[in-house]
Formats: structure tokens, sequence, C-alpha cells
């Protein structure tokens, strides 16, 4: 009550949309934290390269989910991070962003190849990121080899963070 009498009902507005503004497209990181070894949620998606990807697809070897969107600017600075992690577990790790974006492959697919996307790309949308619990964009979940949900990072992670979260997750 004291903020709105300080700064009015419209100031205490704005504030509370500029949090949901912030909360929505995370820019800092909240640190690595363990969510448990919850199942993740099932899915199957089409890919960019063709065909359709399914969580027990992934199985075998821990995997990097990135919940992003096109229009989310962290998201892209997580793009180089993700390719890097990519080129240096090739094999041992499977690195999966998941795009968001409500126009689908006709927009990502485009942009996929402006910025030199290495790993895979599904087409998912809100409602698959809302069922793996993801809390705005950049959202990333860290996988053990049966698909449990070691870790969640929201906001963009360094590569040092997901290759410490990958030996936790078994690779």
């Amino acid at each position: 009550m004291a903020l709105v009498k300080t700064v009015g009902p419209v100031g205490a507005l704005l504030a509370g949309l500029g949090l949901a503004l912030l909360l929505g497209c995370g820019e800092v990181g909240d640190g690595l934290g363990t969510e448990g070894r919850e199942a993740a949620p099932s899915f199957s998606l089409a890919s960019l390269t063709g065909g359709d990807v399914t969580l027990e697809s992934l199985g075998g070897r821990p995997a990097i989910i990135d919940f992003w969107a096109t229009w989310c600017a962290p998201c892209i600075r997580q793009i180089p991070v993700l390719n890097a992690l990519q080129d240096r577990n090739e094999g041992r790790v499977s690195v999966v962003g998941i795009a968001v974006d409500a126009s689908g492959a006709e927009v990502v697919a485009p942009f996929a190849d402006e910025h030199g996307i290495d790993y895979t790309v599904l087409i998912g949308d809100e409602g698959l990121a809302q069922r793996f619990g993801a809390l705005g964009f950049p959202t990333l979940f860290v996988l053990d080899p049966t698909g449990g949900i070691v870790e969640s990072h929201v906001g963009v992670a360094s590569l040092e963070e997901l290759e410490e979260a990958l030996e936790r997750a078994g690779g």
C-alpha cells in the first residue's frame, strides 16, 4: 500500500509492468538451480532439417534444451554459447533449441540460417515451454541421459555454467 501512496496507482502499475517485462525475457541468469530429477514432458516436434524429434530420441546422453524466440535479445546472445557447447561436446551431448515463435518455421528457419545455429532447432510453442516450467526466455533445461530434469536456468548461461551442469547430469 505504501508504494501506491508514494508513486500513485499509475506508477505502481508501471512498476509492475516493468517487472513483468524483465522476468519475461531474462537478461541476467538467476543461476543454475537443481530442480530434482522430475521427468521432462514428452514431446514430438518438427525439426528445421526435416522429420520429427522426440524427447525419447535424445535418450542415452545428457541434453540441453533451450526455449527461445527470435524476438528475444538475450536468446540471440545465447546462440554462440550453445554453438560452442555443441562443437566441444558433439556426440556426447544433445543440444536442442525449441523456438516458441507463433509464426513457426517460416520465421525461425531464415533466422537460424542468418545466425549460424549449428545445433538442432525444433518448432515448439509456449504451451510446451510452460509444461517444462519455463519462466521466461531463454530458459534452458539440463536433462540426464534418462530424460530427467537435473537443472534449469533462466536467462543467458555461460559455457562454463552449462558444462558444469552437464557434468552433474552425467555427461
